[in-house]
């Protein structure tokens, strides 16, 4: 007999999870995406060398486990802060998961972008460059707004994988919502309860971004 009693009590211990889990979603897809961009610029630049880099960045992050990424990243990051700064100080597992994240996800998010960049007609580049804009302006001011408004529902439904992903930071003990749920759940002993009211937790959320991505394309179709 499944006894659900004990969670509203612990809601304001699942509540401070959630919240972790928002913080670190919303950091990561705005790094991610600014990431992207650049990574998809570089992919279209006429340059070899850079060019070779990004898709070498892209494909090599496409084609491991985001586990291992958050795994590599909580050992490396201290480090690498270390040999920056000089310090000694924890990063903290929220640090670590944060980048290992941002460069996960920028992979992907670059790719919707080349995708959104390609997009926008030739003609319209080519009247920018004739009306003695430099390459960057064509980009800031003609190529990436529109690229964007395209990009909108792809790039909201990456993130909403990232919103499921986000739960992996268990591998490293970053107290997120469903880490939050599966502790509480061992103290009560509860396990199974709290666990299937986190899945159904993550479920809405999910169901309910995914209906606003959907409106968002026949809106943005029109």
């Amino acid at each position: 007999m499944m006894d659900f009693s004990q969670i509203v009590p612990a809601l304001p211990a699942l509540a401070d999870g959630m919240v972790l889990t928002l913080k670190l979603l919303a950091m990561s897809v705005a790094g991610g995406v600014v990431l992207g961009t650049l990574l998809a610029l570089a992919r279209l630049s006429s340059l070899p060398l850079l060019s070779g880099l990004a898709k070498f960045y892209v494909n090599y992050f496409r084609s491991i486990p985001l586990l291992l990424v958050i795994s590599w990243f909580y050992l490396v990051v201290p480090l690498i802060y270390t040999w920056l700064t000089g310090s000694f100080e924890p990063v903290g597992a929220f640090t670590s998961c944060l980048v290992a994240f941002v460069m996960f996800e920028a992979a992907y998010f670059s790719e919707i972008v080349r995708a959104g960049i390609q997009s926008i007609p030739k003609g319209q580049v080519n009247a920018g460059y004739a009306l003695g804009m430099r390459y960057d302006q064509v980009m800031r001011l003609i190529v990436l707004p529109q690229a964007f408004r395209k990009m909108t529902p792809l790039l909201l439904q990456q993130s909403i994988i990232l919103f499921q992903d986000t739960s992996l930071v268990y591998a490293v003990g970053l107290l997120d919502f469903l880490n939050a749920a599966r502790s509480k759940g061992d103290i009560v002993g509860l396990p199974h309860e709290f666990l299937i009211f986190a899945g159904a937790v993550y479920f809405v959320i999910s169901m309910g971004a995914t209906q606003l991505v959907k409106r968002l394309q026949k809106r943005f179709a029109v």
